[in-house]
């Protein structure tokens, strides 16, 4: 193994599939590693989409001051119907990736928290001069009521809606084997859906395989489900994650120069 490409001969196991899937797939073979990408959860409609229908209603006619977006799919929700709020509402992202999805998309972002991308993150980092008026937080229907209650204790007027609904989907048999066998030996998770879904299809995991969470928030939800937690990215970014599974993999071969 080169300190080039630490990663070399490592299977990687990347559960999340189009432009996100495809970079981190890009960058974890930058370093050696050969990823297979699996997606193991997708987004349909809402359940109650009358109910998503009329809340966007309200957002068009400026009846929110801000909008909350924790997603690049609720972003998709967005674009999908077309919804353009007025310049009276501002916009919060929860995260950077998210912020750029928003941008790249032609809406203007007003607050995105700096120290911790994560819905905590953004209700403890809310300016405290600017607690007021009503908010519209679209999420997926698994989403946990975190940040809407945070936002209600900081003394605004939040709401939530169903804007997706996360579904899980089945791995092939060759990823599942190849996980089970102990050959994928890295596995990425990106989200509590994510995880849970690894708990239910590919449990118990091989004592050596390298369990990574894309942050804090994450790690916990993995753990909640019953798996180990070997890495935390620093940041919730596809870039933080992918460079804490090469730190990881400098750090062993520092510690073992037979490996050199």
């Amino acid at each position: 193994m080169t300190a080039e490409r630490p990663l070399k001969g490592t299977r990687v196991l990347v559960p999340r599939g189009g432009k996100w899937g495809d970079g981190v797939a890009a960058a974890l073979r930058a370093h050696g590693a050969a990823p297979v990408i699996a997606p193991m959860i997708n987004f349909a409609p809402a359940e109650t989409p009358e109910l998503l229908a009329a809340a966007l209603a309200r957002l068009e006619a400026g009846v929110y001051d801000w909008l909350v977006v924790t997603s690049a799919t609720t972003v998709d929700v967005l674009v999908g119907n077309g919804i353009r709020p007025p310049a009276s509402t501002r916009i919060a992202a929860v995260g950077e990736t998210t912020a750029a999805a928003l941008t790249l998309s032609g809406y203007r972002v007003d607050f995105v928290p700096e120290g911790d991308n994560s819905a905590r993150g953004l209700v403890k980092e809310w300016p405290r001069d600017d607690v007021q008026g009503r908010v519209l937080v679209p999420q997926s229907d698994l989403a946990e009521p975190t940040l809407v209650a945070g936002l209600s204790e900081r003394g605004f007027d939040a709401e939530f809606v169903a804007a997706y609904r996360t579904v899980g989907v089945e791995v092939s048999e060759a990823v599942a084997t190849g996980v089970r066998s102990g050959d994928i030996g890295v596995i990425l998770i990106t989200s509590g859906s994510v995880a849970r879904q690894i708990a239910a299809q590919l449990a118990p995991l091989p004592a050596s395989t390298l369990v990574a969470c894309i942050g804090p928030r994450t790690a916990f939800d993995a753990r909640a489900a019953g798996l180990p937690v070997h890495l935390i990215a620093e940041t919730r970014s596809a870039a933080a994650l992918v460079q804490a599974v090469v730190d990881h993999a400098l750090d062993g071969r520092h510690s073992d120069p037979e490996k050199d």
